[in-house]
Parts: structure tokens; sequence; C-alpha cells
């Protein structure tokens, strides 16, 4: 995605004659695709000890602050040194606003900022008659427009489009082709996002530029995670993972969707340690955006791994960043559907509906179809709970059908594993077994031991649906929604585990309910909510 990698290609900007500075800066530039960061910043401080003309000593400043990376906060104080040594050429200045959108977003976190200083270059860059500069400054808008839901992002993805092109743009990591396959992938249209990056990795590969192989690597495993392709996935996410680590070029990057894709279709637990790594490199790195990305994945880890008071934890955090940054598209983390359901299953039900409509209203204006699918699923989740046992079958069959038809084959699988829950027992194209199917089709290993697990645990009989409380509690003054439901299910002989998977929380919630009814109580233990409803009951 956006900001995985930012460095300039080594034929980047135009190369004019063969004097031994710009040998030197054509070296270093080419030691930045080849991954040879030290390598290219010693090359670049070298040439900055000699050089006089203006131009050489910006882009020898340029090469530096590329080979730091997100952490652009070590690099703060060449912006004015830079700035000071293009005076008013606009070609010169326009390659140091250019850097500067990137600081924007690393070090402030400010995409208004950001999205000003990228049009501000490529206007600069127009004038100057460099269209490279134009149109990777254009490029870069139209991303960060994209995950501002900002209604000028297509006219500007266009305008990044327009002829002439420079070849060198067009299969750049932050070039135009890949804010087209930003577009494609987050607009739902996964087989045209599958062949417009599978085309870009081809291209990189023939001109050997690393640093865009392991950008594009990255988006070909997250168009086949998101098209529930888990095995492939996981193998593409691993193998940009070992060539970031080998070249240290977009290590938290790769490490994160890694983590998605470990929490797919490998293990859990290699899942969480990646998304803690992440998490840490990018807070070391004062990477305001790779710290939400990092988040979001252990959050997801952590509700496939069943620990949901952790993935509210840690999604919230994500939510509260997002704000801060002013992300507003759905479909760029697609993080919301999880904390929904993390809220949901810790009996956080208005924080929940709060997450849905909050989300719904940005995804009704944007289009964004399958981020719609799973906010229904997770609402269907809510009305589960609350015994609306007909609405919410409704309307997670729905979404499971819907993300069927856009190719989201595992939030599908993820739908049919829900529905599941509700018709414990019941035969049909909505039992575990059908889960089980569609899960086993995407060589999704962690959900396909979690309905394994469930199917294993399910009662002889269906448990009757919608929970009511039985007589004598529901007249218990004191006790909650949420608790009169797990009292009433007490009642009923279930044990905690089956009571998780009735009202769609945790085991651990429903012990934590538990504790507050035998406080409101005056009571001890499960025994004696059936002791005292059977006395309420003959008074």
């Amino acid at each position: 995605g956006l900001l995985a990698a930012r460095h300039t290609p080594a034929d980047g900007p135009p190369r004019t004659g063969p004097s031994p500075e710009l040998l030197r800066l054509d070296a270093a530039e080419d030691a930045i695709t080849a991954g040879e960061l030290d390598l290219a910043r010693d090359i670049a401080r070298e040439v900055l000890t000699r050089a006089t003309v203006p131009a050489d000593r910006v882009r020898a400043w340029i090469v530096v602050i590329d080979t730091a990376g997100h952490a652009m906060t070590e690099v703060d104080a060449i912006f004015p040194q830079a700035l000071a040594d293009a005076g008013d050429d606009p070609k010169l200045l326009a390659l140091v606003h250019y850097q500067l959108t990137w600081r924007a977003v690393l070090v402030k976190g400010d995409f208004d900022e950001a999205r000003e200083e990228a049009a501000y270059a490529a206007a600069l860059a127009a004038r100057a008659g460099d269209r490279y500069t134009e149109l990777m400054a254009l490029a870069f808008q139209a991303q960060i427009e994209t995950l501002m839901g900002h209604a000028d992002a297509p006219a500007t993805i266009r305008r990044a489009l327009e002829e002439p092109q420079d070849p060198r743009v067009a299969c750049h990591h932050n070039g135009a082709g890949y804010s087209r396959f930003r577009w494609l992938i987050m607009s739902d249209q996964l087989p045209e996002a599958r062949a417009a990056v599978t085309a870009l990795l081809r291209e990189v590969r023939r001109h050997g530029w690393v640093e865009s192989e392991v950008h594009f690597l990255r988006g070909i495993a997250e168009t086949e995670l998101h098209s529930g392709h888990c095995g492939r996935a996981l193998d593409l996410a691993r193998e940009s993972l070992r060539l970031a680590r080998d070249t240290g070029i977009g290590e938290v990057a790769s490490a994160v969707l890694t983590s998605l894709a470990e929490a797919a279709g490998g293990e859990v637990d290699r899942a969480l340690t990646l998304a803690r790594e992440a998490m840490e490199h990018a807070e070391e790195d004062g990477d305001q955006m790779y710290v939400s990305r990092a988040l979001t994945a252990l959050g997801h880890a952590q509700l496939v791994a069943g620990d949901v008071e952790a993935a509210v934890r840690s999604l919230r955090r994500v939510r509260e960043m997002e704000q801060g940054l002013g992300i507003t598209d759905p479909a760029r983390g697609r993080w919301h559907g999880d904390l929904a359901e993390a809220l949901v299953r810790s009996g956080e039900f208005t924080e929940a509906q709060d997450v849905i409509d909050v989300t719904r209203e940005q995804a009704l204006r944007l289009d964004r179809e399958s981020v719609l699918a799973v906010l229904d699923r997770a609402e269907a989740l809510i009305r589960a709970a609350r015994g609306e046992q007909d609405a919410a079958v409704a309307q997670l069959t729905s979404a499971q059908d819907r993300l069927g038809k856009l190719g989201y084959s595992l939030e599908e699988a993820r739908a049919a594993f829900a529905l599941a829950q509700l018709r414990t027992g019941t035969p049909g194209p909505t039992s575990y077994d059908e889960a089980a199917r569609l899960f086993r089709r995407c060589r999704a290993l962690p959900w396909l031991r979690q309905v394994e697990a469930a199917a294993a645990a399910r009662p002889a009989e269906p448990a009757p649906t919608p929970v009511s409380a039985p007589d004598g509690l529901e007249s218990l003054d004191g006790l909650a929604s949420m608790e009169r439901q797990v009292a009433a299910l007490v009642m009923e002989g279930a044990t905690n585990r089956e009571i998780a998977a009735r009202l769609f929380i945790s085991v651990k919630t429903v012990e934590a309910t538990l504790t507050r009814v035998y406080r409101k109580l005056g009571i001890r233990s499960r025994v004696d909510i059936v002791r005292l409803a059977a006395g309420r009951r003959t008074t």
C-alpha cells in the first residue's frame, strides 16, 4: 500500500553530463534501487563535501533523504539546507517539495498538508518542464486523496495517467500505475487489480528494480488474500518479507502483510509475532501510518486467536489514529468489521453499532460494496446476541451471498461460519460442514480449526432461540441485558463455551459477566442462580 517504499529509481530524474559528481549520484541512486542504502548514503555525503552546483547538491540531499526510508525524523534538519540549495529554481524546488509530501505524512501525519505539498510539487515540475517529477507528484497526490476518501482522487489518477508518460514512472512503486491498482482493489475490482499489479511486477523484474519488486509482490499477495487464496497469498507475502529483509527495503510493510496472511492461512502465533515486530519498528521510526497498519494486523490476529479483549484494544487505537490522520476510506485498512465483531463478542453492542453506522456512511459515499457486506455481517451478530434470530439469519445470508459474488471468498466463509453458529445442529447449506468446505477451499487453516472446534462442541439438540430470561429472573432488578441472557443460559445448563457460541461473545466475556451477576445478586456460583430463580418462581 501507500508509504511502503518511497525511494527514487536508479534512473530517476533526468541525468546530464559525465561529470564525477553526476556519475557518483547515478551510482548512489543505483545503490538505492539495489537495496544498498548505506553505500548510497556514503556516496551522497561524499558528493556534498565537494559539489557546488545547486542541482548536484539537491540531488545528493534527495539521496540522503531517500536512504532514511520511513525514519524521516532522522533527516528532518536536511530540508532547510535542500531548500536553500534549490533557491528559486522550480525544477529543484519540485524535487524537495515532493519529499516534503512524504514528511507531512510520515512525520506529521497530516494528510491535508501532504496533499497540498504534492499538488505544489506537481505544479512546480510542470512549470519547469520536468514531466517525471510532475507525474510522480500527481500519483502521490492521488494515493493521498484515495486514503482520504477525497472526491478528486479519480480525476487526479486520470491526470497522472495522461500522455505524455515517462517510462520510468509507468511501473514505479509510487507511480500512477500503482495508484490505479490501489483504486481498483479498493473498488472491489479484484481481477482487474490482480492483472494490473502482475503486469507491474513483470516489468520491474525485467529492469531489476528490487525495491519496486518487493512492493508489487505485496500488492499481488494482498489481492490474493482478498480473493480468499490464502495459501498463495501466504507464499507471496513470505517471499516479499524475505526479499525485504535481504535488502532492508520495506520490512515493516512486508511484515504487516505477512502477519495478515499468516492469520488467514498460516500460523496465528506467527501472525501475532510479526505484527508486534512491525509495530515496534514503526514506532521507532515515528511512522504513524504504519503504526496504524501494524495495529490493524495485530488486532486481526488477536481476533482470530480468540483474544477479543486484546483485539478491541488494538483496533480502538487504529480507529483513533486514522481519525487523527484523516483516513476516511474504509476499504484501505478494512479493520472496521473486525472491530465491530470484537466489540460484539465483548458485549459492547452500543459501540459496535456506532462503528458500523459511521463506517457504513463512508462506505455508501464511496460505493465500497465489500465493506458494506462485512458491516452487515457484523451487525447481524448484534441482532443475534439480542435474540433477533430471523433478522440475523437474513442479514448474514445476504452478506454471504454478496461477498461471494464480489469474489471475497474468505469473508464469505466467515459469514457462513457465523450462520452455522446461529443454526447450531441444523442441517443444510448453513451447517458447520458448509463453513468448513468454504474455509478449506480458501486454505484458511486457522479458521478451519475454529470451525472444527465449534462443530465438536455443539450440543446434541439446538438450544432454543431467541434467548429470553426464564421465569423468576426477569423481575430481578439490577441485571443488564447481557447479564440476564447469560444467566438465562446458565439456567438451561449451558457451559461457558456454549454460552459464548450462542451469544457471539468470548468465553472470557462470559466469565466476567457471570462475576458481575454473582456480585449483583449476592450469590457465589452458577448453582445459586438456579436456586434463586427457582425460589422466586415458587413465591
